[in-house]
């Protein structure tokens, strides 16, 4: 059944192009499978292209024609991590923005739906403004996504609840093998993502059920890490515990601002001025055996934490499936330089509604982690934290069995 945009005889004819930008993550495919779902059901819509790598296939006119896939394809690309299209992190010239609408006009699609975080609606939005100064009728709609949970103007951003559920379950899993291993590593540091914001890096809390679980610690990139007092903590939770599982976010900073990496940490910078960041799970792991003499290790999950499927949150897949589905109808229906956001209901029932919001006010801009999200000592989450997330990982985390703890009575002195 066809929406009344498409019965209008004044509904914008032509082509779609959709594209994946920025890290891929478990659910990105499933925003894609609806925009694909989506634009099939509307007459306006005449052929539905994807271009390879985002907006760069874009620029080299290297499209697919996503209107053969067959139905079976479509439904099975929400159960397919990644980005199936190819992604990018590309920032276009004014020349290459041209190029853009040149393009466009040479397939005449009239609707271009692009997929990703804070960099890519800055490009979205750009294409739109564009377009409007040239005269060119486009309509240009962002789907959400990005695990940082940082975009502005929304709840939270599709990703965000399956990277989420696989750091949680992770961190169950690095604490029991913590206390198994205690007699000879005493502190284990886990490194997660997280440039600027801490919300990575809080989801690891959210499998705590007792205060001896891992992790014990949680610093975030929203509060400077001052390291006196990070190998104060660590070593009062080694007194307690007899070993410590401490979580950072890779974006951490010392109280002057620097960032905190590895000696001789190699770093790249991309297009859009970003740092690729790394090295302070080493570096504070090196700070732990040099100042407290005791054996310390670290690890770091690295990109499988974006895009792990097999821990993919049934909540995180329908709604990155809806927000692809309804940037086309908002399309079809006159929208243009605006991104749909997931709002969330008040009440104590976990309910979503979709909105919407300019493209500039999403570009470039990020949302931090809340100060009443993280504890009065600045070292973990608050429980506002984990009544915020839990509804968005999925259903139940793993319940691991504990022994009683009965010794058998030694008879040697």
């Amino acid at each position: 059944m066809l929406h009344s945009a498409d019965m209008g005889t004044g509904a914008l004819k032509g082509n779609l192009v959709v594209g994946q930008a920025g890290g891929p993550t478990a659910v990105i495919n499933s925003s894609l499978a609806g925009v694909i779902q989506e634009a099939r059901r509307h007459q306006a819509i005449a052929g539905i292209y994807g271009a390879a790598h985002g907006i760069e296939g874009v620029l080299k006119e290297e499209f697919y024609d996503l209107g053969r896939e067959p139905l079976s394809t479509v439904k099975a690309l929400r159960r397919t991590p990644s980005a199936i299209l190819g992604s990018c992190r590309r920032k276009l010239t004014a020349a290459e923005y041209e190029r853009v609408l040149s393009v466009f006009r040479a397939h005449n699609v009239r609707y271009f739906i692009y997929i990703g975080g804070n960099d890519s609606a800055d490009t979205a939005h750009q294409v739109s403004a564009l377009a409007r100064d040239r005269g060119y009728e486009l309509r240009v709609m962002g789907v959400p996504k990005t695990i940082d949970n940082d975009l502005p103007f929304m709840d939270h951003t599709p990703g965000y609840g399956s990277a989420a559920r696989f750091l949680a379950v992770a961190t169950m899993d690095a604490g029991r093998d913590s206390e198994a291993m205690r007699t000879v590593d005493k502190v284990k540091i886990l490194e997660v993502m997280g440039r600027n914001a801490g919300w990575l890096a809080a989801a690891t809390a959210l499998g705590r059920r007792t205060l001896g679980d891992a992790p014990h610690l949680i610093y975030f990139p929203e509060k400077p890490l001052v390291e006196e007092h990070f190998l104060s903590d660590i070593s009062a939770v080694y007194r307690e515990h007899g070993y410590a599982v401490a979580v950072v976010a890779s974006g951490l900073r010392g109280p002057s601002g620097q960032e905190l990496v590895a000696m001789g940490g190699a770093m790249f910078t991309d297009s859009f001025g970003h740092r690729q960041l790394g090295g302070v799970g080493q570096h504070l792991t090196q700070l732990v055996v040099e100042n407290l003499g005791l054996k310390a290790r670290y690890e770091k999950p690295g990109s499988i934490q974006r895009m792990f499927i097999s821990c993919v949150s049934s909540v995180d897949a329908q709604e990155a499936y809806l927000v692809g589905k309804m940037a086309v109808r908002r399309a079809v229906q006159g929208g243009d330089d605006a991104m749909v956001t997931i709002l969330r209901e008040p009440g104590t029932e976990y309910r979503i509604s979709i909105g919407q919001c300019p493209l500039s006010a999403i570009a470039n801009a990020e949302r931090r982690m809340p100060p009443e999200y993280i504890n009065e000592t600045e070292n973990h989450v608050a429980a506002a934290f984990v009544s915020y997330a839990l509804p968005l990982i999925g259903g139940p985390l793993p319940e691991y069995a504990r022994l009683g703890g009965w010794r058998v009575a030694k008879r040697l002195a």
